[in-house]
C-alpha cells in the first residue's frame, strides 16, 4: 500500500474506531495525508504515471472520507487565508454552502469580531508552527451568530522548503454533550421535583461553611424544616396534586429565605443554611416568618390545602462544631417542635439531645424485644350492651427489662417508622389466634392492623398461613383497621380487604369519626363493625356535641345495617345512654381492663387446672 493510501486508511480507521473523535489524532492524519499527497513525484516516467494514478485514486478516496466525517473540516491557504476546502459537516456548522466560503477570507465571510479572532489564531499557528487546540470554548458560529461550545484544532502544513502552505482545521460541536453533562451534574446536586439543592449539595455546602467558620471564627445557623400534614394531603388528593403543592411550598421557602441556602433533603424535609454571622434574633424571625407563610393556603389543580411547617434551629458553634452534631441537634429541635403541636419553631436545648438519644435507644431496644420475649399480648373483653362478653381485643404490651411497661403510644409509632411493625404485627396476630383457638368457648378475637402492614409484605398470605397454623376458624377473627389503611393506594387496600373478607374474616373500622372520609369508606366497603372512638364516649356526659355525634354515628350505622361497638365505656351512665340509643356492643373498663388472658379464663371456658396442664 502506498504511503498516500496508508494515511487515508489510517484516517478512515480513526473515524470508525471510536464514538468520540480524537481531534488531535484526526487533525494530524488529515495534515499528513494532504502533505504527502502534495509531494512531487520522482523517478522514471512509467513509474511516475503509475504513481500519479495511485495518487489520484488516493486523493479521491481521501476526499470521500473527509466529506463523510461528521465534524467540520476545513483547509485554507496559509498565505492568503482563503478557504480552499470545506466538508459537508463544515457547511452545516457554519450555516453556509461551501460555494460562499471557498476562495474567500474570514473578513469576507464572518462578522468583524469573529474574523479578527480567526485571523489572530491563524497568525499564531503560522508564526509558531505549533498546532492550536482549544477545548470546550464558546464560539459565535458563522454568520448566523449562534453561540456554540466547540473543540477545535488548527495546524500548519509546510511545503518541501518548510514554508507555510496550508492551514488545516477540525471543529467538533460539543454543545449538546456539554449541555447533557451539565444537566446530569445539575440533577446530581438538585432535587428533581423542586429544583432546590438536594441532600448531597447541602452536605457539601455545610462542609465548606464549617471550614470557613473555623478559620474565620464566625457563627451561623442551620434550620431543619418539616412540612406538617403534607402526607395526609398527598394521600387524600393523590401524588400529582401533592407534587404541585410540594413545589409551591418549596417556592415559598426559597422566596422567604432569600440569601440563605435552601435544600430539599427528601420527602417533606428541608434544610436551610443561614449566611455567616446572622444574628440570632434574625434567624428566629425568619423561622417564624416561614411558619406563618407556609401556613397560608396553597392551591394546586383546583385543590386548596393548608400545609403547615415545623422548624428546628441549631447554631454553630454553640450547638455543635461538626456537621453530624449540628444536624442531629437541629433535628432534635425539630422533633420537639412537632411533638409540642407542630407549626412551631424550637431552638436546640441540651435536654433535647438526651431526649433524642432516649428515643433512638428505645428504637434499638425494640428490635430486641421480640427475640427476648419482652412483648406481651393483653386481652380486653368486648361485650353486648347488656354485659354478655362476646369476644376480646388483643392489645400489644412491651415489658422493657429496665424501663418497665412502655406505653403503646410511645413504641408503636417507632415500630411503624422503622418498619418493625410488620414483624411485630405478624407476631401478635399469631399469638392472638393461637390463644383464641385454645378457648372452649368460640369467642371472637380482634387484632389491630397497622397501615404499614398493608403497604409492606404479603398480608393476605401471612394471615391465611397463621389461621392454618393455629387452627382458628376465620369467622372468629376480626381485624380492626383505621382510615390510614385506605388512604394512599385506596384501590389496592380495598381489594386486599375484600380478599380477607372472602376468607371469612370480619373487618372492623376503628376510631370511626376521627379522620377525613369515613362516610365514603362505608359506601365503598361492607364493614362488619364500626368502632366509635373513646374520645366521643368519654365526653358523653360533659358535652352535648359528643352525644349528638354518637347518635349520628349510630343512626348512620343502623341505616347501613352495620353493628356498632363503643370504645372507652367506663360508667354505668355511658352504658345506659348507649343502650337507649340501641348501640349493640361496648368495650372499656366497665366491662374489663386489658390484662393477661389468665384473668379471664372463666370467660373463655378454661379452668385453672386445665390451664396448668395445657
Amino acid at each position: 500500500m502506498s504511503m498516500h493510501r496508508l494515511f487515508a486508511e489510517q484516517l478512515r480507521c480513526a473515524i470508525n474506531a471510536t464514538e468520540q473523535v480524537d481531534l488531535s489524532k484526526l487533525g494530524e492524519l488529515i495534515s499528513a495525508a494532504y502533505e504527502t499527497c502534495d509531494r512531487p513525484l520522482v523517478g522514471p516516467a512509467q513509474t511516475r504515471d503509475r504513481a500519479e494514478e495511485e495518487l489520484l485514486r488516493t486523493r479521491e478516496f481521501l476526499d470521500i472520507i473527509i466529506e463523510s466525517i461528521p465534524i467540520a473540516v476545513f483547509a485554507k491557504c496559509a498565505t492568503s487565508s482563503r478557504y480552499i476546502l470545506l466538508n459537508r459537516a463544515g457547511e452545516i456548522y457554519y450555516g453556509l454552502p461551501r460555494e460562499q466560503m471557498l476562495g474567500r477570507t474570514p473578513e469576507e465571510i464572518f462578522p468583524a469580531d469573529v474574523a479578527r479572532m480567526v485571523t489572530e489564531q491563524d497568525r499564531l499557528v503560522i508564526a509558531s508552527g505549533m498546532p492550536m487546540f482549544l477545548e470546550e470554548h464558546l464560539l459565535e458560529v458563522g454568520v448566523k451568530g449562534r453561540d456554540r461550545v466547540v473543540n477545535s484544532r488548527k495546524m500548519l502544513i509546510t511545503d518541501g522548503d518548510g514554508d507555510p502552505q496550508y492551514l488545516v482545521g477540525v471543529i467538533e460541536d460539543v454543545t449538546e454533550r456539554v449541555t447533557t453533562r451539565q444537566r446530569i451534574s445539575h440533577l446530581a446536586h438538585h432535587d428533581v421535583l423542586t429544583d432546590l439543592p438536594n441532600r448531597s449539595a447541602f452536605n457539601a455546602a455545610l462542609g465548606d461553611r464549617l471550614e470557613r467558620a473555623q478559620e474565620a471564627a464566625t457563627s451561623f445557623a442551620v434550620l431543619s424544616l418539616d412540612l406538617d400534614r403534607f402526607k395526609e394531603v398527598n394521600d387524600v388528593f393523590g401524588h400529582p396534586v401533592g407534587d404541585m403543592l410540594m413545589r409551591g411550598a418549596a417556592d415559598r421557602l426559597a422566596t422567604e429565605a432569600e440569601g440563605a441556602f435552601v435544600a430539599r433533603i427528601g420527602g417533606d424535609e428541608f434544610m436551610i443554611l443561614m449566611p455567616d454571622n446572622t444574628r440570632r434574633k434574625d434567624v428566629l424571625a425568619l423561622a417564624e416568618r416561614l411558619v406563618e407563610t407556609s401556613g397560608k393556603e396553597l392551591e394546586a389543580d383546583d385543590h386548596i390545602s393548608h400545609v403547615g411547617l415545623s422548624v428546628g434551629v441549631a447554631f454553630y458553634p454553640d450547638d455543635g462544631v461538626d456537621a453530624a452534631t449540628l444536624l442531629a441537634n437541629a433535628d432534635s429541635a425539630l422533633y420537639r417542635a412537632k411533638r409540642e403541636g407542630r407549626g412551631r419553631v424550637r431552638c436546640f436545648e441540651s435536654e433535647m439531645d438526651q431526649e433524642l438519644r432516649d428515643r433512638r435507644l428505645l428504637q434499638h431496644d425494640l428490635r430486641q424485644a421480640l427475640e427476648q420475649n419482652q412483648l406481651l399480648v393483653y386481652f380486653q373483653p368486648q361485650a353486648r350492651v347488656d354485659g354478655e362478653v362476646i369476644g376480646f381485643e388483643a392489645l400489644l404490651r412491651w415489658n422493657h427489662p429496665v424501663r418497665g411497661f412502655v406505653p403503646p403510644d410511645q413504641f408503636i409509632p417507632l415500630a411503624e417508622e422503622n418498619g418493625l411493625i410488620v414483624q411485630i404485627g405478624e407476631w401478635i396476630l399469631r399469638e392472638a389466634c393461637r390463644e383464641a383457638a385454645s378457648w372452649p368457648r368460640p369467642l371472637q378475637v380482634a387484632v389491630n392492623l397497622s397501615p404499614v402492614q398493608f403497604q409492606a409484605g404479603d398480608l393476605e398470605r401471612s394471615i391465611h398461613q397463621i389461621l392454618l397454623e393455629t387452627g382458628l376458624a376465620p369467622t372468629r377473627l376480626e381485624v380492626e383497621i383505621t382510615e390510614g389503611v385506605l388512604i394512599g393506594d385506596f384501590t389496592r387496600a380495598l381489594n386486599l380487604l375484600r380478599r380477607l373478607k372472602a376468607l371469612g374474616i370480619r373487618i372492623a373500622m376503628d376510631d370511626f369519626g376521627t379522620g377525613y372520609s369515613s362516610l365514603s369508606y362505608l359506601q365503598s366497603f361492607p364493614f362488619d363493625k364500626i368502632k366509635i372512638d373513646h374520645s366521643f364516649i368519654s365526653n358523653l356526659e360533659a358535652t352535648p356535641q359528643s352525644a349528638e355525634i354518637v347518635r349520628a354515628v349510630l343512626g348512620l350505622a343502623h341505616a347501613l345495617n352495620i353493628p356498632v361497638i363503643a370504645e372507652g365505656v367506663e360508667t354505668e351512665a355511658q352504658r345506659t345512654f348507649l343502650a337507649r340509643e340501641a348501640c349493640e356492643e361496648m368495650q372499656g373498663y366497665l366491662v374489663g381492663r386489658p390484662d393477661l388472658i389468665e384473668r379471664y379464663l372463666d370467660l373463655v371456658g378454661v379452668t385453672v387446672e386445665r390451664r396448668l396442664y395445657a
